[in-house]
């Protein structure tokens, strides 16, 4: 039984305000529906929230149209100067997509610092130390309060090699020992899948060769319905400090609720240095602040079938949504059943960002494609080396496949210098469009530039022009009473639409403009022998022998690329168009031989498998 007889006061760091977004919405949830609660917390005396960095640093330009900076600069502003307020950064990417150079770093930890973080948690997937030290550097130049990480994982596979105590217990000690300022070290789990003995022992080796003063912090989620028992291991293990949410964004894929662990320390001489009764009426305030968002209950149900396919917490949710979107949920299961595999043949980093999503999309291909006959851009880069030196060597089958596939040679130098140098290209794209140049500008085009990705697709550019994308998973309102009669139906609606059809619709107010793909639908009853056919005039030539080629997605999925123009030959099997599906790039192929003879859609557009990418006539 845990017991101390001196007293101890367990740190909090409070976190519905990032990862208990990202957790339950993807982080697609507005800054001004969250503020409010977000500053009553702070004026009832919660000292330590995380509040950006990870997915939420792109969620809000990404999908809800919002400057990230600007949200980190008024969260500062509710919470006041003296609350410490923590981001989540990525090692060798920061909070990017991708392997970034050491000056973009700089420049993330000196703007991470400007828009008001005090604290930085910098993390490494492959346990890389070599990474974490040159990564922390940045961070501890900027003046920020420097925690680095150990990140866990349980094992969806037998290994007494790795993420076993004496394993978390070494990078710890080659971290202490390489002279690095650390401030404070976090165990972190983000797929809450580490059984808590070997967090006790983990904890309890890390403390005998940790300095007196310094802070040990415990993160993990409670996917699994674990999470109170491993904080309970880790606290009697010497732990100072820990990650809690609140309900609604409590359990499920997020941290566990602040009362669930105050209660389990009840009479055991810990306590939490945060005031549990407030958090009934801090509660009403976020129901009410969600109220119109739909919790999906993949993210707020336990699933102990996560210790079987370590995914983080803030990873299921997204994921499950954009299968959801794509149409492709019946896959879900199948995926999960190969997660194993992956993980092993990869080499055993920690699921944790972006290595958990590189497994997912594994996982994902060889369900869809057949075992490694794709292999994913992430998945194959980790393979040969280039985020770092993997746990355990990976499957010489796959690096073969991968370097094959990728085009790519097995790397072992230094990540960071074989990053791409993104700030002259991202400063580039900024003066061809008239846009301002400097270091926020140059920093959001730059967090969102993918290898192959468009410079037109680009977040950071979209954001700035005024065309970036509003996606809200928010819940569906009510049916429409259904229209009083046929011929109230306009002779002139468009022709052909027999079912649902989205399109772009772009809303000004106040000198603000938003743009929204919405889904309009006939009116019921309004059948389409009503509508005048528009035949000879419609400019694409759809029958007549046509071939129309279609995403090969049931839901819906961005178009990335167009590789043909209208006239242009083609032979069966050449790739026509790509759309984006699970955030990674699926080649379009042509069905037939043949001549291009109608495109219509435009890079960026969204569609569904009932609108056409183009004929072949």
């Amino acid at each position: 039984m845990i017991f101390t007889s001196t007293p101890k006061e367990i740190r909090v760091m409070f976190t519905p305000f990032r990862d208990g977004l990202q957790s339950s919405f993807g982080g697609k949830v507005r800054l001004n529906d969250i503020l409010p609660v977000m500053q009553a917390s702070a004026e009832m005396g919660i000292k330590h929230f995380e509040f950006g960095g990870g997915a939420r640093y792109q969620a809000p330009y990404f999908y809800l149209g919002e400057d990230p900076f600007d949200d980190m600069k008024k969260m500062r502003e509710a919470v006041g100067p003296k609350v410490d307020l923590q981001i989540l950064t990525r090692s060798v990417s920061g909070v990017t997509l991708t392997t970034q150079s050491l000056e973009g770093l700089t420049l993330q930890a000196k703007l991470m610092k400007e828009y008001g973080t005090t604290w930085d948690r910098n993390f490494d997937y492959m346990n890389d130390v070599d990474n974490l030290i040159k990564t922390g550097k940045p961070i501890i130049d900027a003046g920020m309060h420097h925690q680095v990480c150990i990140a866990l994982m349980g094992l969806p596979f037998e290994s007494d090699k790795v993420h076993t105590p004496e394993f978390y217990i070494n990078i710890g000690k080659r971290l202490l020992d390489s002279g690095m300022k650390i401030d404070s070290i976090c165990l972190k789990d983000a797929s809450g899948t580490t059984d808590p003995k070997t967090i006790y022992e983990t904890a309890k080796g890390l403390k005998k060769l940790m300095p007196p003063e310094m802070i040990l912090w415990l993160h993990t989620h409670d996917t699994a319905s674990t999470a109170v028992a491993c904080y309970m291991a880790g606290i009697a293990a010497g732990v100072d400090g820990v990650d809690l949410s609140l309900r609604p964004m409590a359990s499920g894929t997020v941290q566990p609720d602040v009362r669930s662990l105050a209660h389990g320390l009840k009479g055991t001489g810990y306590s939490l240095d945060i005031d549990v009764s407030k958090m009934n009426e801090l509660e009403k305030m976020l129901d009410e602040a969600l109220k119109e968002y739909d919790f999906n209950p993949a993210t707020t149900t336990a699933d102990a079938r996560v210790l079987g396919f370590p995914m983080p917490g803030g990873a299921i949710g997204p994921n499950v949504h954009m299968m959801v979107k794509a149409g492709i949920l019946d896959k879900y299961s199948d995926v999960l059943a190969e997660f194993p595999v992956v993980v092993e043949a990869g080499g055993a980093w920690t699921s944790v960002t972006p290595g958990s999503q590189q497994y997912w999309l594994q996982a994902f291909n060889n369900v869809l494609y057949g075992r490694w006959k794709k292999i994913d851009a992430g998945y194959g880069k980790a393979v040969l080396g280039y985020f770092g030196k993997t746990p355990l060597p990976p499957d010489p089958q796959v690096v073969k496949a991968a370097s094959e596939q990728r085009e790519l040679p097995v790397f072992d130098g230094d990540p960071l210098e074989a990053a791409p140098k993104n700030i002259e290209p991202a400063r580039k794209a900024l003066e061809e469009r008239g846009l301002p140049v400097n270091d926020h500008n140059i920093f959001l085009v730059l967090a969102a530039m993918v290898p192959g990705k468009k410079m037109e697709l680009n977040e950071g550019i979209r954001l700035l022009t005024g065309n970036g994308k509003i996606d809200l998973p928010l819940k569906k309102k009510a049916e429409a009473a259904p229209a009083a009669a046929p011929s109230a139906v306009p002779s002139s609606a468009p022709a052909g639409i027999t079912g649902p059809v989205t399109t772009r619709c772009t809303v000004e107010e106040d000198g603000v403009r938003r743009s929204f793909m919405i889904t309009v639908e006939p009116a019921s009853g309004a059948a389409t022998a009503a509508v005048a056919p528009a035949p000879a005039a419609a400019p694409a030539p759809a029958a007549s022998g046509g071939i129309k080629v279609y995403s090969t997605f049931a839901g819906f999925v961005e178009v990335v690329d167009i590789l043909v123009k209208e006239g242009e030959s083609v032979v069966k099997g050449h790739v026509i168009a790509a759309v984006e599906a699970m955030k990674a790039k699926h080649e379009i192929k042509a069905p037939c031989d043949g001549r291009i003879s109608a495109i219509y859609v435009r890079i960026g557009d969204e569609i569904d498998a009932s609108k056409p990418i183009m004929t072949i006539s």
